[in-house]
């Protein structure tokens, strides 16, 4: 199941708009305490399948990780549980970083 892709820009965009929506980042919590999006909700992939219930169907969703690839796979998880609002950030935190805050420390 494809899941729509949202570049670091169109994120940046929309969070300097101030748009409701739910960061959602299922790397591990070592991963986070390195680097994060402010704001973000984190349910590592391995806890998503019993925890996705804390999640809010109403409010988009935009699931990231360290590449793109585990945040892709939990998008369509999420689609295929009825969720959707739900979106991917493409190359994850890497691309965020690269592209939009170098900041934020690289792992």
């Amino acid at each position: 199941m494809a899941v729509p892709e949202l570049a670091p820009q169109q994120l940046k965009r929309s969070l300097d708009a101030g748009e409701r929506l739910r960061l959602l980042d299922v790397r591990e919590p070592w991963e986070c305490a390195i680097a994060r999006l402010p704001g973000s909700l984190n349910i590592p992939m391995g806890e998503i399948a019993s925890r996705w219930h804390e999640l809010d169907a109403d409010v988009p969703i935009i699931v990231v990780c360290k590449a793109g690839g585990r945040s892709r796979r939990v998008a369509q998880f999420l689609s295929a549980q009825g969720f959707g609002q739900v979106a991917n950030l493409t190359g994850g935190i890497d691309a965020w970083t690269r592209d939009i805050d170098p900041t934020l420390a690289s792992y």
